[in-house]
């Protein structure tokens, strides 16, 4: 999939050697997601609108207003049945695609971010529900995609550039404006109130001089973009970076892990057919390389879990000792009062003429 500047989609077949497919729409073309099952590709504008296209021939099929101001991002929800979009002036909306040849309804908005969208990502979650929203006002939400309830609100320090989840979905690496990442834990819904942060700080990854502008998780690690022209790619249990890519041309503005196909494990097959030594040895090698990342990529949840859910069980104990305190305070001044106040039968003898 290609995008060129005047308002222009090409679609290439990356298995046949053809012509792109080209869609000329009236504006310039920024954020774009797929349906998961590659059927339809939808676009935003600047000028907020929303465009939709059939992959397969390349044809617009609708165009509608989503928002007032720019939109910078687009996600499709894990069922394809929804599209989320948010804009420069901190709408979110929610649009339902069940019908859309005939029309894009809205099922709800949000301007609870007072500042513009910078990612929108779904979660599996329960019933897959829920989806997060970033932004540049320094938060991050959690909303039910269905009701347009939020859930939960995380505050950072400074504006948020972009968010990732690990590959579990247990934790949540929010990119700043600073450069710096921050990993906390994905609890969404253990908080009853929509205004509580989620656990106590986060932990910080630095490394980057400059914002974050794209974060991706592969079985590797957490890989981050920045505009300080480098990718990191980042061993989060020790806070370290384990390689560092420069590009000095300029700044990164976006990236993508593309996953190992079957070729290798053809290859072995192929090899494997004429028996050779080498067959086996390269299964043994690629066996093992399995296992390895499965042990590291467990650990490394674990690890995380203990340290961040700690620090969500003491910023709780916290709250409930403080609350323990105002109630017994209350109590005290309660008592007071009754106490100090005589009872109805008394003053109505102590009253002359009675």
């Amino acid at each position: 999939m290609g995008l060129f500047g005047g308002g222009a989609i090409f679609t290439w077949a990356l298995n046949k050697p053809q012509q792109p497919l080209r869609s000329y729409p009236l504006e310039a073309i920024g954020p774009l997601d797929c349906t998961k099952d590659g059927l339809f590709l939808a676009g935003g504008s600047p000028s907020g609108n929303v465009y939709l296209w059939e992959v397969a021939d390349g044809r617009l099929l609708k165009t509608w207003r989503a928002h007032s101001k720019c939109l910078k991002c687009l996600s499709f929800s894990k069922d394809d049945s929804l599209l989320i979009s948010g804009s420069e002036d901190g709408v979110v909306c929610v649009w339902s695609m069940k019908d859309f040849e005939s029309s894009c309804s809205l099922l709800h908005y949000s301007s609870e971010h007072t500042s513009s969208v910078t990612g929108l990502l779904t979660t599996s979650g329960i019933a897959n529900s829920t989806f997060i929203s970033s932004s540049l006002d320094a938060t991050c939400k959690a909303w039910d995609v269905v009701s347009g309830r939020l859930i939960q609100t995380q505050d950072y320090p400074l504006g948020i550039t972009a968010i990732v989840t690990d590959l579990a979905e247990q934790l949540l690496f929010a990119g700043g404006v600073d450069g710096s990442i921050f990993v906390s834990v994905l609890d969404i819904g253990l908080l009853e109130d929509p205004f509580a942060v989620a656990g106590d700080e986060p932990v910080v990854l630095k490394g980057h001089n400059g914002s974050i502008t794209a974060l991706t998780f592969s079985s590797v690690g957490l890989i981050s973009a920045s505009e300080d022209c480098t990718v990191c790619l980042w061993d989060v249990i020790s806070k370290v970076i384990i390689r560092r890519f420069s590009h000095h041309k300029g700044a990164v503005t976006n990236l993508v892990v593309i996953p190992r196909t079957n070729s290798l494990d053809q290859q072995i097959f192929e090899m494997e057919q004429e028996q050779t030594p080498a067959a086996m040895q390269m299964k043994v090698e690629t066996s093992m390389d399995h296992r390895t990342w499965a042990r590291r990529m467990t650990n490394h949840v674990m690890e995380m879990n203990r340290d961040l859910q700690s620090r969500l069980l003491d910023s709780i104990q916290i709250r409930l000792l403080l609350a323990s305190g105002n109630d017994s305070r209350a109590t005290g001044k309660s008592k007071k009062l009754k106490i100090e106040s005589p009872p109805p039968l008394q003053q109505e003898k102590s009253c002359p003429g009675k």
